[in-house]
């Protein structure tokens, strides 16, 4: 396939004339950590693997990047249709580096190319840069498999001894650490199980390409997994991965920050219920117009229509994040453009993550009143009039998509530098939110 450069979208700048009422209706593009994690889980099949509903973003391109540098043939077939194939022998000392450290989705490689390879080696993980984020819960679920982790300076080094079922607890409630261990049980013939396990939308999106291959998962969506495992799978597969939660969250987020009436279709509702109850009792009004199933027969999908938010109210307690079925640590930002909305205080708490909750505090440059407290901490007082501004976007990708809805809300012209953060995660976001109301246009960076 067409190679995708990195360069070519890190130079990319919106400029942002905001003031502007969203309308009509937009619909959930495809999940982010869906689409990642299909492609690593594509490897445990010998045979050709059909992906529907994979995310043309920058995220997916590093990915992509990665597996055909190790030998893997992966052809886009429609437009967010990939077929993969994967090599006799992974070629992993051929590894793009420079696609690699872009993105720490590749720490989900060790689960199913253990079963391709005695010793490999990965390049560490950079992605969003969220503070310290260590390995532990990877590394101690594969040991109890049989797959042992070294950390280097620069590396993880993987071998393998006996592979074996086991009885797990998960180290912590991590996604792509329990994505990691289902990987790796699926071909370990027996019974594994794992405690404590993430019931996250992208771990329930493995769980149900799992069982298309063969592998009977039970406990979906609970913290217990049983998987029974299989020698070999070698078949033609297909599969649908469905929407993204956290997009519908962040037009959500953008309808109310800029006042407007808006429908946002195929939202996985599930995934949704908390937040949209805590906005409930912060005064908004909406509707679930109807609910039905996405195209993997699995994920309930529902039609939400945000009506223009007029008054809101900060919440009395803190709004914080907690494993499924507890707010989406990734939704938890998009309660700052709201909070903005609010009348009162609201008070964030982004514990999971050590720096993320700075980045929020370059909304003060927009005109919002924050008080950052601590780094996991910020406190917004609502009333704030925003006003255009020019900004970086930070290093990480919904801090950044944060500051680009507070710019469609701030009447005048901002511009956002370096984009590439956004497109990490969002497919082409400008062009979509232009054809609902705003004015974004997409500018080559200086």
């Amino acid at each position: 396939m067409k190679k995708n450069s990195t360069q070519k979208y890190a130079s990319l700048d919106f400029r942002v004339t905001g003031g502007k009422k969203l309308h009509g209706a937009i619909s959930t593009g495809f999940s982010k950590n869906g689409s990642v994690g299909l492609l690593c889980a594509s490897l445990l099949n010998k045979g050709r693997t059909t992906l529907h509903g994979i995310a043309r973003i920058e995220e997916v391109y590093r990915m992509i990047e990665i597996l055909e540098s190790i030998g893997v043939k992966i052809k886009w077939t429609e437009k967010n249709t990939v077929q993969i194939i994967p090599p006799k022998i992974f070629k992993v000392k051929n590894i793009n580096k420079q696609s690699a450290l872009r993105t720490r989705s590749i720490i989900m490689l060790m689960g199913p190319l253990a079963h391709e390879l005695e010793n490999f080696s990965l390049p560490h993980a950079e992605g969003c840069k969220l503070g310290k984020r260590t390995v532990s819960a990877h590394k101690f679920a594969l040991e109890e498999l049989g797959i042992k982790i070294k950390t280097t300076n620069s590396s993880y080094e993987i071998s393998k001894g006996k592979l074996k079922p086991a009885e797990i607890v998960m180290y912590e409630s991590g996604d792509t650490a329990t994505e990691n261990t289902l990987m790796a049980a699926a071909k370990i013939p027996g019974k594994t199980v794992i405690k404590c396990a993430s019931g996250n939308y992208m771990v329930q999106e493995m769980c149900f390409f799992l069982e298309t291959l063969g592998v009977e998962v039970k406990g979906i969506g609970t913290g217990t997994l049983s998987v029974r495992g299989v020698k070999e799978i070698n078949k033609k597969a297909e599969y649908w991965n469905s929407e993204d939660p956290i997009e519908s969250m962040m037009f959500i987020s953008a309808a109310i920050a800029t006042d407007s009436h808006l429908s946002i279709k195929r939202c996985p509702i599930d995934f949704l219920t908390l937040e949209l109850y805590k906005l409930k009792k912060m005064g908004l009004k909406y509707k679930v117009l109807k609910k039905y199933l996405s195209n993997n027969s699995r994920t309930r999908l529902g039609d939400i229509e945000v009506m223009a938010a007029g008054k809101l109210k900060a919440p009395e307690e803190k709004l914080h994040a907690n494993p499924y079925p507890g707010i989406n640590i990734d939704n938890l930002p998009f309660f700052a453009p709201i909070a903005i909305r609010a009348e009162g205080t609201t008070l964030i708490h982004d514990w999971f993550y050590e720096n993320r909750a700075i980045y929020l505090a370059e909304l003060s440059r927009l005109g919002a009143n924050i008080t950052l407290a601590d780094p996991h901490r910020v406190y917004i007082t609502g009333g704030a009039e925003l006003k255009p501004a020019q900004i970086v976007c930070p290093p990480a990708l919904r801090p950044s998509m944060v500051i680009m809805i507070a710019m469609l809300a701030a009447k005048g012209t901002s511009v956002l530098r370096n984009v590439y953060m956004i497109n990490r995660g969002y497919e082409q976001i400008a062009e979509r939110l232009n054809k609902i109301g705003a004015d974004i246009k997409i500018l080559r960076g200086i």
